[in-house]
């Protein structure tokens, strides 16, 4: 789309409308897609350290971790089959990801949420029947298709209790087909939202649609704006030629550094490997599992913290305060380790030891949990104008996606590599992304997404991209200072 972005002259509408049972439903449904990404974050690590697991599948993991005395603590569960079972979900949901908008654009978005819930459905039951590791990781990948058709939802941690015996890790894995029964049930409830309808051509769907969602008549003037954005949006050539050109730098850096970043914190090998990393560093099998419990709770209830604070502090104070206290938890908890455990991983730990290194972890997944987990979902959203919008959610995603695999790919290898310096390594990705936020990422709190041109022109990095001829503004212009 030639000639760069463009700024209205007034800010954001108000339509009239209130909060009816409907909606309430049909918001609840739609934000429960996060409930399965968020129940196999929650369950990986603890099925991965159940021995009775390890002896069906990983049989050499189990001899390593019961019977070598000869290897290095931190090496015991080093093995690329086992992180396999881990991240080929994210490789999955990659690959699913890209296919996510054709089928939300053609079908609609309730369709999309259903055939990820069954999708979801059938590898749990897969993998909560599986025999062999060629069907337990043939349940992962339908699970990350599951996972990366309604993408768009952000996950929420949840935590799984430990179940005693052989059927420990069939249930774990099984009961995934909870939540994706829920998404399934609940998606054929869920309706169409008016967007979808117009931009399929059910324009009288979509107004009545609009009426039953608003609980109100007056509705003219917003079904206008979204006929006219449909038609805006249609008009769009090339979304992924125009993210390209110079005047979307900016945006184009941070829909690949910030997915990048996130998973450049450590937070997910922390979520997927709780439990595995606390055996390791010593914990019994029922304290590893507890611990991982406990940081699961904290990484909900820090979440609501964001939720509360981060139209009031706005974004920047989020990610700067959060990534300089995960810094600090990652120095300190790595320095724990290394005083207690050195190279060779072998000590026992006092109880007011290992509940100081919980202490510390926890305070790092809080850190992450009010900052970096859900603002680094929030941000791209809120930068991205219609002309490449489409481009830079997929880059967003893709990117997310790619490098979640890979750091749960690497995990247990770096673990055994680097032994208590991992902790100094992402301590190390914190002090440059902090860094970076400080420095190039401007604050979006209160900014429609059609005026952040304008924040970008007068930052003193991203300006020098950015022409006097890529800015259309209203009659604002001259107020506006460009």
């Amino acid at each position: 789309m030639a000639g760069g972005g463009v700024v209205s002259s007034v800010g954001g509408k108000d339509y009239p409308g209130k909060m009816t049972l409907f909606v309430f439903l049909a918001c609840l449904v739609a934000s429960s897609g996060g409930l399965i990404f968020g129940y196999d974050i929650g369950i990986s690590g603890g099925v991965t350290s159940m021995d009775s697991f390890l002896l069906k599948f990983f049989p050499s993991v189990y001899r390593k971790e019961k019977q070598d005395t000869g290897i290095n603590q931190y090496c015991k569960f080093d093995s690329q089959l086992l992180t396999l079972f881990t991240s080929s979900l994210y490789l999955a949901a990659l690959i699913a990801s890209f296919f996510a908008s054709m089928v939300t654009r053609v079908f609609g978005r309730k369709w999309s949420m259903f055939s990820g819930g069954v999708t979801f459905l059938i590898g749990a039951a897969i993998n909560g029947a599986a025999e062999n590791v060629f069907t337990l990781i043939l349940g992962r990948i339908l699970l990350g298709v599951g996972v990366g058709l309604p993408i768009s939802c952000q996950p929420h941690q949840l935590r799984t209790a430990k179940i005693a015996g052989n059927w420990g890790w069939r249930v774990s894995l099984g009961l995934a087909a909870v939540p994706a029964a829920i998404i399934t049930l609940g998606s054929l409830l869920l309706p169409d939202t008016p967007n979808s309808l117009i931009e399929r051509g059910h324009t009288e769907k979509a107004k009545e649609m609009l009426l039953k969602i608003r609980g109100t008549k007056d509705v003219q003037d917003e079904y206008d704006d979204l006929v006219a954005a449909s038609e805006e949006s249609k008009g769009i050539k090339h979304p992924w030629r125009n993210i390209l050109e110079k005047k979307y730098r900016p945006q184009l850096t941070m829909a690949i550094l910030i997915p990048f970043f996130q998973q450049l914190t450590g937070i997910n090998v922390i979520m997927f490997y709780a439990p595995v990393l606390f055996k390791t560093i010593g914990f019994g099998d029922d304290a590893s599992l507890m611990s991982a419990v406990i940081t699961g709770l904290v990484n909900m209830f820090a979440t609501f913290v964001s939720i509360a604070t981060v139209d009031k502090a706005g974004r920047r104070v989020l990610f700067l305060q959060g990534g300089t206290q995960m810094l600090i938890c990652q120095i300190i908890v790595g320095t724990l380790i290394g005083v207690k455990f050195g190279t060779s991983g072998v000590a026992t730990l006092s109880k007011g030891y290992a509940g100081c290194i919980v202490l510390f972890i926890c305070a790092y997944v809080a850190g992450f949990a009010w900052s970096w987990g859900p603002l680094g979902w929030l941000v791209p959203s809120e930068i991205f104008p219609l002309e490449i919008r489409s481009a830079g959610q997929s880059i967003n995603v893709s990117v997310n996606m790619f490098f979640t695999f890979i750091i749960g790919q690497a995990f247990l290898t770096l673990l055994c590599r680097m032994k208590f310096g991992l902790f100094y390594f992402f301590g190390g990705w914190m002090l440059i992304m902090t860094t970076f936020v400080a420095l190039f990422l401007p604050e979006t709190k209160n900014v429609p997404i059609e005026e952040m041109i304008l924040v970008w022109k007068k930052h003193w990095f991203w300006g020098k991209f950015i022409s006097i001829e890529d800015v259309h503004v209203g009659s604002n212009s001259k107020a506006a200072g460009v």
